[in-house]
């Protein structure tokens, strides 16, 4: 998730504004620009590239990526081509429900609509026969997927072998979205500060229906991991949380920490990660010049995230 000019939220209730925002083609919000994985789906879903597994493309690793609140599959596009031609892993790059299409499906869309994606393809590959999938997620991406941790959607389920979460947006650094039920219909939409690259691959108008939706979300997580609850046996995780995030504060990973013990009654692992980036894996269309340190905290998270799939 990339953080909305929240700054200005209540400053702009004093002022008329338009509730519809002008949209331009050449953003995602104009309708025109949509997510690749929504005409070539085979190319990112390996539910669709792969449907019928061969019993040791059953067993190979299959790792479900899910973006954040607003982006798109663009977010996770690194790892997959970091991991290149490499044969002991797959990924999924999952477009969450309501994403990547126009201003006006991105409106419309729950929270559950976002989760729904990743429940379908996590089906789709237990259907086909997967038998070794694991999720990863960035900001909002680890908030649904904590969602179906805590409501024991996976009870019924194959237990993923690893949950992998990046920057989790459980405790927004901006605290003024707690107001959006309040001054969010009286202005209809917030503006990003992203740059007309970043535009093609993230939403630049967020409609307060959205924002409302994932309060809604957030607090409901929040409270799951106030509440405890423990993992699926069989199931690890693990939190890369930078330490200086915008977006999401780090108090996040403590509470997941506290929140979340295996299924053995054992802690989850957290790494802090010495960085100013919110999905610090994410370091392409970047508006400030991306760092040596950026690249090492990348490159040590995508190793990390490798041998978790495969050991």
């Amino acid at each position: 998730m990339k953080k909305p000019a929240f700054l200005f939220l209540l400053c702009l209730t004093l002022v008329a504004c338009e509730k519809q925002p002008e949209l331009s083609p050449d953003t995602l919000d104009g309708g025109l620009l949509f997510d690749a994985s929504l005409y070539q789906p085979e190319k990112y879903l390996v539910s669709r590239a792969t449907p019928q597994p061969t019993p040791a493309e059953a067993q190979r690793p299959v790792l479900i990526a899910v973006h954040g609140y607003s982006a798109s599959t663009f977010e996770w596009s690194e790892f997959r081509q970091w991991a290149g031609g490499r044969t002991d892993f797959a990924v999924s790059q999952v477009l969450m429900g309501g994403h990547g299409r126009s201003y006006e499906a991105f409106k419309d869309a729950s929270w559950r609509d976002w989760q729904a994606s990743v429940i379908d393809e996590y089906q789709a590959l237990e259907r086909a026969g997967y038998r070794n999938i694991s999720l990863v997620g960035s900001s909002t991406g680890c908030t649904v997927i904590l969602e179906m941790l805590a409501s024991g959607y996976f009870n019924s389920h194959q237990k993923p072998r690893q949950v992998l979460l990046v920057d989790p947006n459980v405790v927004p650094s901006d605290k003024l979205l707690t107001l959006v039920g309040v001054v969010g219909p009286l202005l209809g939409y917030v503006e990003a500060d992203n740059t007309a690259a970043e535009d093609k691959y993230w939403y630049h108008y967020r409609p307060y229906e959205t924002l409302r939706e994932l309060r809604t979300v957030v607090n409901i997580v929040r409270k799951d991991l106030q509440r405890g609850f423990r993992l699926p046996a069989g199931t690890q995780l693990k939190v890369y949380k930078s330490t200086s995030d915008p977006t999401a504060d780090p108090v996040s990973a403590v509470l997941i920490h506290k929140g979340v013990r295996t299924s053995d009654d054992k802690a989850v692992d957290v790494s802090m990660v010495n960085s100013d980036l919110h999905v610090f894996t994410r370091l392409d269309l970047r508006p400030t010049p991306v760092t040596a340190q950026d690249r090492e905290n990348q490159r040590l998270a995508f190793e990390d995230i490798a041998l978790r799939l495969t050991r």
